[in-house]
């Protein structure tokens, strides 16, 4: 893939398509020894929050790629061609701690130029992040009480990760 460095003030993207309809692969943990883990996520937001550039995930207590956040204090998000769709739905639906779903799905982890977690050399955009805060939602601060039962209702809250981004790769689609 024929990726460039992308400043923060060149960098173009529509949010809500990249997440909705595209999804993205949310991964972390150390390409140097080869211990990492992979989510497709829908969900997520990218912003300024203390005067930095973030991006923000969601993952559930029960998946795998939890331990990984845990573990590491960072996190790539990587948005597939539209040719990887199957990838992506592959990722979303299985665990790894059942299935290597790096190797099933045929990606190639390259480092990340800032942090230890990878990105995929197959991959059109490559954000890099490093944890800079972290909380749980918490089924009291929902004002729509519908989100509860829509989306919880196992009451298994996601955990949200701020990362600052730290370095931005992408293909020309994602330049200003």
């Amino acid at each position: 893939m024929d990726r460039k460095r992308i400043e923060l003030d060149n960098f173009n993207t529509d949010i809500f398509k990249i997440l909705n309809k595209g999804w993205m692969l949310l991964t972390s943990g150390d390409a140097g020894i080869g211990k990492a883990n992979t989510m497709t996520i829908s969900w997520g937001f990218m912003g300024t929050i203390w005067f930095k550039p973030v991006v923000i995930v969601a993952v559930r207590p029960q998946r795998h790629t939890r331990e990984f956040m845990e573990e590491y204090d960072n996190f790539t998000v990587c948005s597939l061609p539209d040719d990887k769709k199957e990838a992506l739905s592959f990722c979303g639906a299985h665990s790894g701690r059942d299935v290597d779903k790096i190797k099933e799905c045929g990606l190639t982890v390259i480092p990340s130029e800032y942090i230890s977690s990878p990105g995929f050399a197959e991959a059109e955009l490559i954000i890099e992040c490093r944890v800079i805060y972290q909380n749980d939602l918490k089924g009291e601060n929902f004002l729509d009480k519908k989100i509860i039962s829509q989306c919880y209702p196992e009451s298994d809250f996601h955990r949200t990760y701020f990362g600052e981004v730290m370095k931005i790769s992408g293909t020309d689609k994602y330049i200003a």
